[in-house]
């Protein structure tokens, strides 16, 4: 089957080369042929750094991989034989919606929709579509090609075949898909990614630590261990079983919990504090944070085998 990516920027480019390492015909929609030319030439620049550096994902070669991605600027053409369409565009409610309603007059019956939107809630995306059974959020982590979870929130009126579909085609290309129950804010990943950014966002505010200290709270502690079980096994773990735990610490918990502070702005001081901070460790010029970003994913690419290989032993 054929899987359709709308817009080549990163995240559709992303997509793309995870879907092409799982062995499906994708095709790459964009307005302008010159984006996707680049797009085409990008893909196979990642491809073959990523086989010298032995993390090109999937059995088949570079150009076995590249065979399967093709690009198209007619979006009548791009749907025709589609199973499966990934919107990609920008985080703009507006244009979502208006391609979402350009492919609701294109699509038959049997292909899914699906948006890689971070933030947007499938009832403000698909309310209305004639084809709103077949339209789901699928949420990728950035990078998509190192980190495999995939959140996967329906509308309300989504059809359950829908989601099962997906979910199967998500596991099937090598991602770990997650699937809610019903959309709320921010869904899973960002409500935990944003509950420990305040607290983080408290801590050096009240002067507690530093920037770089905090950071490596995480990234030295809490993160190892939650590279490989999540924060209920952590908890059935450090106790004899999980209500072990709770009876053991729930009074603990709640008294520090009763102490956090309010939710920051996110703006003024503190921000000050934290930027000079990261700059200092990290310059904000593009050459510098595209040299660390590569650090990032080349260590993302080491951890995501070694968890593949330790799963598998």
């Amino acid at each position: 089957p054929d899987i359709y990516f709308l817009y080549s920027g990163l995240i559709g480019r992303s997509w793309a080369m995870v879907f092409a390492a799982g062995g499906f015909k994708v095709k790459l929609y964009d307005i302008a042929q010159q984006q996707l030319t680049s797009a085409l030439e990008n893909i196979r620049k990642q491809m073959k750094e990523l086989e010298e550096s032995g993390f090109l994902k999937g059995s088949l070669s570079v150009e076995q991989q590249l065979a399967l991605i093709s690009t198209c600027t007619d979006l009548r053409a791009a749907v025709e034989g589609a199973t499966f369409i990934q919107e990609c565009t920008p985080e703009n409610l507006e244009l979502k919606k208006k391609v979402f309603s350009q492919l609701d007059l294109l699509v038959g019956d049997n292909v899914i929709l699906s948006s890689s939107t971070s933030c947007l809630l499938p009832s403000k995306l698909f309310t209305g579509l004639k084809h709103v059974k077949q339209c789901i959020v699928s949420h990728p982590v950035n990078p998509p090609y190192f980190v495999p979870l995939v959140e996967i929130v329906p509308h309300p009126e989504t059809d359950p075949s829908t989601t099962e579909r997906t979910y199967a085609l998500m596991k099937k290309i090598g991602q770990s898909p997650v699937k809610l129950n019903g959309e709320i804010e921010g869904f899973v990943l960002n409500r935990l990614q944003y509950a420990v950014i305040s607290e983080a966002w408290r801590l050096v505010g009240e002067g507690v630590i530093s920037p770089t200290d905090l950071d490596l709270v995480m990234s030295d502690g809490l993160g190892m261990r939650y590279a490989f079980v999540g924060p209920l096994e952590t908890m059935h773990l450090n106790a004899e079983g999980f209500s072990n735990y709770c009876e053991r610490y729930r009074d603990g918990m709640r008294l520090v919990l009763n102490t956090f502070g309010p939710v920051p702005a996110f703006s003024g001081e503190v921000e000050k504090k934290i930027s000079q901070a990261m700059s200092e460790k990290i310059p904000v010029v593009p050459k510098v944070l595209d040299a660390r970003r590569k650090w990032r994913d080349e260590c993302l690419a080491g951890l995501s085998k070694l968890k593949k290989q330790m799963k598998s032993d």
